[in-house]
């Protein structure tokens, strides 16, 4: 497997701001992704970090100084950026998009420079639908590849013991490619396919 690194590419400009709004007909809501903002979103962000069932998967519960800390960190980083997503324009969850190369994932599989990797969570509970689920996974799916043209595949690695997300990745077009030991979880890596997504598997 190849090493994490940094990779010199020619990548678009860094995010600000809304960087995605698409009207979902299949369940009448607006799904929009926005940049995670330390000050507005620090109290929500808060208060996901601390349900027992984002807890769980994340591991990161902690005080309102500690989760903006945090939220600054990913903004202020060189391969990854914080994205908060929204029904109508409530929000509901939180999305990092990272370069995989540079990822602690990168350790793990054959990368290619643009692929595009995710680590999320649903936060408000009214949002945790099957339906919803394939509306704003199919939408952030959409978003990478739209926003890196040279961007084939997106990757997420989440923990084998997350059923619930795993009925419905293959249904938004990602299979499993392996299952791998980091230090502190087994994981199961799945990647969806540009090609695939748009031809066999749309909004």
């Amino acid at each position: 497997m190849q090493s994490v690194r940094f990779i010199s590419r020619s990548a678009p400009p860094r995010p600000q701001g809304e960087v995605y709004r698409r009207y979902d007909p299949r369940i009448r809501r607006m799904l929009s992704f926005r940049i995670a903002d330390p000050v507005s979103d620090a109290e929500r962000f808060t208060r996901w970090m601390n349900d027992p069932r984002v807890e769980y998967f994340w591991e990161q519960s902690g005080s309102l100084e500690v989760q903006i800390a945090y939220l600054e960190r990913q903004l202020t980083s060189k391969h990854a950026f914080p994205l908060i997503g929204c029904f109508d324009d409530r929000p509901f969850s939180y999305f990092e998009i990272y370069w995989a190369a540079e990822d602690r994932i990168g350790r793990h599989y054959s990368w290619q420079p643009f692929d595009r990797g995710l680590h999320l969570l649903v936060g408000e509970q009214q949002w945790r639908g099957a339906h919803y689920v394939q509306s704003w996974l199919r939408g952030v799916t959409h978003y990478l590849l739209l926003n890196e043209p040279r961007t084939q595949r997106t990757v997420l690695e989440p923990r084998t013991d997350n059923q619930r997300l795993f009925r419905h990745l293959e249904p938004a077009g990602y299979r499993t490619i392996k299952e791998f030991d980091f230090p502190h979880k087994r994981s199961r890596m799945v990647m969806a396919d540009r090609h695939h997504f748009f031809t066999e598997v749309g909004l």
